[in-house]
């Protein structure tokens, strides 16, 4: 069993975690999707925009896989292996990249844009997406909701009895459309399973997603991952659930 653990726990410690592919995991970690599939729904909103901006766009790799973009399309991303990733992904399909470090303000000029788009968030303006819409744009958006994977994050770090509000929490949602002059036009919550069925699983999540454990290396939680892995090998996958958000608003027309 050790032998394996430090294997496994090697192999996942090693592995680039640049961009936003999880495949690393596949077969290795499941898990379930939302019901509404927000990279078709924002590839049709992508085909009907003039001009676009896709806000924390990470390596590139959703906006890429979208059918047609707008003339103009513009993405952000702060993350430097991340941002050149996406540079050179986007480029080639017309998409302009520009390195931003996700505090306000936007680096674009005042209703630059009639669609704006951004999946899984870590931190939303709402002020700053109002300012770049156009009147009667939309934001369209795929965010984590509240206390996604906190059993994994519990394991490591203990309660966490403040995980299943905060910032996260739909109605924070509602409020921050509201309170930048926004019209909600939907906003639809989902939880979902997570299974890791190995620790070399564990690791490569928790380097990915780096605010989940935000302090996780190997060397520092060992121990800990050593019992997890001597559970998930006597128990069988190590199960958690996720949390997801549709959030579609509008800019009111003039």
């Amino acid at each position: 069993m050790t032998h394996a653990f430090d294997d496994l726990v090697a192999e996942a410690d090693s592995a680039p975690v640049e961009g936003w592919d999880f495949s690393w995991l596949d077969g290795r970690a499941t898990e379930q999707r939302p019901s509404w599939g927000y990279q078709r729904l924002m590839g049709e909103r992508l085909a009907r925009a003039t001009a676009a901006l896709d806000i924390q766009t990470g390596g590139g790799e959703v906006l890429a896989g979208v059918p047609r973009l707008p003339p103009l399309m513009a993405a952000t991303e702060s993350w430097p292996p991340n941002l050149a990733k996406a540079t050179a992904l986007l480029h080639p399909l017309g998409a302009v990249v520009v390195a931003d470090t996700d505090e306000p303000p936007l680096p674009f000029a005042d209703a630059a844009f009639d669609l704006v788009v951004s999946r899984h968030p870590v931190t939303v303006w709402w002020h700053e997406i109002a300012r770049v819409l156009r009147p009667g744009g939309t934001y369209f958006s795929q965010q984590v909701g509240p206390a996604s994977g906190v059993e994994l994050v519990e394991f490591f770090l203990g309660p966490q009895p403040g995980a299943r509000g905060g910032p996260r929490h739909p109605d924070r949602a509602r409020d921050g459309v509201r309170s930048a002059g926004l019209e909600l036009v939907q906003l639809h919550p989902e939880t979902l399973r997570m299974e890791f069925h190995d620790i070399g699983a564990v690791v490569y999540f928790l380097r990915k997603v780096i605010w989940m454990v935000p302090d996780f290396t190997v060397d520092r939680y060992r121990d800990r991952l050593r019992e997890l892995h001597e559970r998930i090998t006597a128990e069988g996958p190590f199960v958690t659930r996720s949390t997801r958000m549709l959030v579609e608003a509008r800019k009111p027309a003039v």
